[in-house]
């Protein structure tokens, strides 16, 4: 059994990141394994050197420990170059130059990650691609290959169960997912996070509820590629007293600024209910 915790180094750790680390550590001695911890720093656009300084010194004073070497995303470009290369030569990405704004204009309706892309570039060949443009994954035919979508194990409170994703309200869910981003060309969450599970030998996925309909996305590149299927656990998110999510923009929560207040590791388990 390995998991695994893959923080954003955009900003501080806050509860919910607390909250999440000790659960993921929580399942993984439950169950006899390892709790990787995995840095998931491809946004060159907001990651910094000292964020992630700050959650490798955050998770110290907590007193949770990981296996060394850490896998920090920015090292493993070329991976998720070759599995882009290897999707391509089967026909099923294409370059999109819409902005938000213009997706929006084009009547997007809204969908699980934002509003779900209406294909307005669907029609462009790869050879098409301009400097600057995002490579977008054509969901209906790389379903089409990847055949029936295999049933997943979650073993989370929330949605324990088996669950077979279902083609049809996955596109109506996500859409064509950017698989390379727009501008700055770095993979997007919904590539590198699969290809990392793959490569590490993720064979439990623990993570927030906010990531749920992530998952029946995932499920599918991994039979598209196939890659294992891990195991699901999704966990319930912190909220603060007005019942609003915890975010990195909220500072008072963030374990540097309580620590500075006092807090304890034990204070902190006890605030997160843990």
């Amino acid at each position: 059994m390995i998991t695994r915790f893959a923080p954003s180094p955009t900003g501080r750790l806050h509860l919910g990141h607390a909250f999440s680390a000790l659960t993921v550590l929580q399942v993984a001695r439950d169950m006899g394994g390892t709790a990787l911890l995995r840095i998931e720093d491809t946004d060159s656009t907001r990651c910094r050197p000292e964020y992630e300084a700050a959650i490798q010194e955050d998770l110290r004073w907590l007193g949770l420990d990981w296996p060394n070497p850490v896998r920090r995303q920015s090292d493993h470009l070329a991976e998720y170059t070759a599995v882009l290369d290897a999707i391509a030569a089967r026909g099923l990405l294409y370059p999109c130059s819409c902005s938000r704004s213009a997706i929006k204009a084009a009547g997007a309706r809204p969908g699980w990650d934002g509003l779900v892309y209406p294909g307005t570039c669907r029609h462009r060949p790869l050879s098409d691609a301009r400097p600057g443009d995002a490579l977008r994954l054509d969901l209906a035919r790389a379903l089409d290959q990847a055949g029936p979508l295999p049933a997943f194990t979650e073993i989370g409170p929330l949605h324990a169960g088996r669950h077979t994703p279902d083609p049809d309200q996955l596109i109506g869910l996500i859409g064509d997912p950017v698989l390379r981003r727009r501008d700055s060309g770095d993979p997007a969450y919904h590539l590198a996070c699969p290809v990392d599970d793959a490569a590490q030998g993720i064979t439990h996925v623990v993570r927030g509820v906010d990531l749920w309909h992530a998952t029946f996305l995932h499920v599918a590149l991994q039979a598209l590629m196939g890659w294992p299927v891990p195991v699901y656990h999704h966990h319930g998110l912190i909220h603060d007293a007005s019942g609003k999510r915890l975010a990195k923009i909220d500072s008072a929560t963030s374990l540097a600024s309580l620590r500075a207040a006092g807090a304890t590791p034990a204070d902190i388990r006890a605030r997160v209910g843990l």
